[in-house]
């Protein structure tokens, strides 16, 4: 399994914009990609400007699929104007419920 999280930096006056695209996102990535199994989307408490995707792939290279997806190339252009920046962190071997995967 391979883990993808990613921190988006929203403008303030742009995140009731952007919160309906990543949800759509999410739930496209889960029905059009075999290899995402988890796209959780979780909003900062004290600062709704950041949100936080986990992201389960079932290895690298469905991640690079999911990055040159329509969807997510679409995804990507609609909300490039709302988003200040972004991290993204990548990790491998990854143990689901206290499982490793197969492949660690």
């Amino acid at each position: 399994m391979y883990a993808v999280c990613v921190t988006f930096h929203v403008h303030p006056d742009a995140v009731a914009q952007f919160l309906p695209r990543m949800h759509q996102q999410a739930r496209d990535s889960l029905s059009k990609e075999v290899g995402c199994h988890q796209f959780d989307v979780c909003v900062d408490e004290s600062n709704p400007g950041k949100v936080f995707l986990y992201e389960i792939y079932e290895n690298q290279a469905a991640f690079e699929l999911h990055s040159v997806s329509d969807h997510f190339l679409s995804f990507a252009s609609d909300v490039a104007d709302y988003v200040v920046g972004k991290d993204v962190d990548t990790y491998s071997a990854v143990a689901i419920g206290g499982e490793l995967s197969p492949d660690s």
